[in-house]
C-alpha cells in the first residue's frame, strides 16, 4: 500500500506548549480531576491563564488505570450528593464536551453473600431513594434474571443472597474522557504541560506564590493539588500532612470475548468486580493490596485471589486468559472519603483522598474544586470534606460503600 492510500493522521486534540513565567492558577495533575478543574475554571469562572502541570504525560496515572465504574449509589448524605451530582453531569458531558467516550448506563450490581450484607444493602438502598438515587433490591431470582452467567447456587463458598441494583449507573472509556476534557480546556485556553514535575514551592510567609518544577520556576496566585496518591508528598513539600495512604490497586483485563456479561457486578465481599468493555474484554478490579507503596503494580497473589473469586462467581470465566495486569496508587483516608478544600497554605487548595471513588467523582470533583479554588471558599457539595473533619470528628464514613475495603 502507498502513502497516498493510507488515512489521514488525526489532528492532535490540544497544544503542547512551554510552560510561561506566570498563571493565575496552576493545577498539579493532569489526570481526570485536574483536567476537569482546569475545565470548570475555565467555563464556570473566566479563569483562563491556568495550567496543569503533568510530570508524566496526560492520564498516565489513575485515570487509565481505573476499572471505569461509574455509580451514585454510597450511604450517607453528603456523599449520595456529590456521587449523584457527578452521575447527573455525567449524562451531558458527551453532549457539553462534544466528543462521545462511550458513556455506558448499563446498571451496577452491588451483591450481598451474608445476612450482614443483607442488612447493610438494604439500609443503603432506602438511604439511596432518600436521596433521589435510582436504587433497587433484587432477590437471588432477579440476580440471575439481569446477569445469567453469575452462579446463584447456594452450594459455593459465598453463596448470593441478593444484590443492590442502580440502573442510571454504569462504565465509560476512561482515555476518552481524558480526552475529552483536554480538548476542551485546550480550547478555553488553558496551557497543559507534560514532563513537567513539581519539586517545590514557592511561599511568601504562609502564602504560596509559585511552584518550582523540573521545567523552571513558574508564578501563581493560587495552586490547586490533584495528584492522587502522591498528594500527600507535595503537601509535605508545602508544609503540611495529609492523613491519607497510598496503596497499589490492581486490575486487569483478558482477551476479547462475544458479549456475555450485561451489567458491572461487584462484590465487596471477596473483594472482585467485573465488567465488559466495549470491545470485549472482561475487565476486573481487585482489592488494595495492605502495604503502603506509589508503585504502579500489585501482588501476584491478590490477582490470584482475585481470579478464584471471579470464577467461583462467574464459572465461564475458567477458560479466559488474562491478557494485561496494572495497578494504580489509590490515596485512602481514614474514613474512605475524599478531601476537597482548603489547606494549611493560603491560595493553596486539594482535592484528594478519593480511594476508589475518584473516577466516577469526576465531573463533581472538577466542578466543587474550581469553585472552591476561584472562590477561595468550599462548594456546597464539597463542605462536608473539608479537612478540617479529621480534627472535629465529623467523618464521613463510607467504608461499607466503598468499591473494595480501604
Amino acid at each position: 500500500m502507498s502513502a497516498d492510500h493510507l488515512p489521514e493522521h488525526p489532528d492532535f486534540l490540544w497544544r503542547n506548549p512551554d510552560p510561561k513565567k506566570s498563571y493565575d492558577a496552576i493545577i498539579v495533575g493532569g489526570g481526570g480531576h485536574g483536567l476537569a478543574t482546569a475545565y470548570f475554571l475555565a467555563k464556570n469562572h473566566g479563569m483562563t491563564n491556568i495550567a496543569i502541570l503533568e510530570k508524566g504525560w496526560l492520564a498516565g496515572g489513575n485515570m487509565a488505570r481505573n476499572t471505569t465504574i461509574i455509580r451514585s449509589n454510597y450511604l450517607w448524605d453528603e456523599s449520595a450528593a456529590i456521587y449523584e451530582h457527578a452521575l447527573k453531569l455525567w449524562e451531558i458531558l458527551p453532549e457539553e464536551l462534544e466528543y462521545d467516550f462511550l458513556f455506558s448506563q448499563r446498571g451496577v450490581m452491588n451483591l450481598a453473600h451474608t445476612l450482614g450484607d443483607v442488612r447493610e444493602s438494604m439500609r443503603r438502598v432506602g438511604a439511596n431513594r432518600l436521596n433521589g438515587v435510582d436504587a433497587e433490591w433484587l432477590d437471588p431470582d432477579q440476580v440471575k434474571e439481569l446477569c445469567p452467567i453469575l452462579n446463584t447456587s447456594d452450594n459455593i463458598r459465598y453463596p448470593v443472597m441478593g444484590a443492590t441494583y442502580q440502573p442510571r449507573a454504569g462504565i465509560a472509556k476512561h482515555d476518552h474522557v481524558a480526552w475529552a476534557f483536554a480538548r476542551k480546556c485546550d480550547e478555553l485556553g488553558v496551557d497543559i504541560i507534560q514532563n513537567c514535575e513539581v519539586t517545590g514551592f514557592i511561599k511568601d510567609g504562609n502564602r504560596v506564590t509559585g511552584v518550582k518544577t523540573s521545567r523552571g520556576n513558574i508564578n501563581t496566585e493560587k495552586v490547586g493539588l490533584c495528584a492522587a496518591g502522591h498528594s500527600s508528598v507535595l503537601a509535605e513539600m508545602a508544609g503540611f500532612r495529609l492523613p491519607i495512604q497510598s496503596h497499589p490497586l490492581q486490575a486487569l483485563v483478558s482477551e476479547l470475548h462475544e458479549p456475555v456479561h450485561p451489567t458491572v457486578v461487584m462484590s465487596n465481599h471477596v473483594h472482585v468486580y467485573v465488567s465488559q468493555a466495549h470491545k470485549g474484554e472482561l475487565v476486573m478490579g481487585a482489592g488494595v493490596d495492605s502495604y503502603n507503596g506509589y508503585g504502579q503494580r500489585g501482588s501476584f497473589h491478590v490477582i490470584e485471589e482475585q481470579m478464584a473469586a471471579a470464577v467461583e462467581l462467574f464459572p465461564i470465566f475458567a477458560r479466559a486468559h488474562v491478557l494485561r495486569t496494572w495497578g494504580g496508587i489509590v490515596d485512602t483516608t481514614l474514613d474512605a472519603s475524599p478531601i476537597v478544600g482548603l489547606t494549611p497554605v493560603e491560595n493553596m487548595f486539594v482535592n484528594c483522598g478519593w480511594g476508589t471513588g475518584g473516577f466516577k467523582g469526576t465531573p463533581a470533583a472538577g466542578l466543587t474544586f474550581a469553585h472552591t479554588i476561584a472562590t477561595g471558599t468550599p462548594h456546597k457539595l464539597n463542605k462536608p470534606f473539608a479537612l478540617e473533619r479529621f480534627e472535629t470528628g465529623a467523618l464521613i464514613d463510607e467504608h461499607g460503600a466503598a468499591a473494595v475495603a480501604h
